[in-house]
């Protein structure tokens, strides 16, 4: 089970940081991804670290201001927003699996809403 936290309302340019907790595996083993979904558009992949070499990608539109890290002593995976845009509104979800193409485990995802 994963489960997110920290989502809420800022202003652009602020900062917010998602946590994604899981329950019932370890997250060590699994690729982990943060993906979004805004209104209207389609669901984004935002960073995943990958299981093969332990390298994260992130989407362009996120490069220098999103980071992704992970506690194992707390199988807590994080996701550190920073100058966000209002264009950054969406529901934010993360997920494992046994690659950054097949996530398996979903969360049920954490609204971010960044208004100018």
């Amino acid at each position: 089970q994963l489960v997110e936290s920290g989502g809420g309302s800022v202003q652009s340019g602020g900062s917010l940081r998602l946590s994604c907790a899981a329950s019932g595996f370890s997250f060590g083993d699994y690729a982990i991804a943060w993906l979004r979904r805004a209104p209207g558009k389609e669901r984004e992949r935002v960073p995943c670290i990958s299981t093969s070499d332990g390298s994260t990608t992130y989407a362009d539109s996120v490069k220098g201001r999103f980071t992704i890290s992970r506690d194992g002593a707390k199988n807590t995976v994080y996701l550190q927003m920073s100058s966000l845009k209002s264009e950054d509104t969406a529901v934010y979800y993360c997920a494992a699996g046994l690659s950054c193409r097949l996530l398996d485990y979903w969360g049920q995802g954490t609204l971010v809403t960044v208004s100018s």
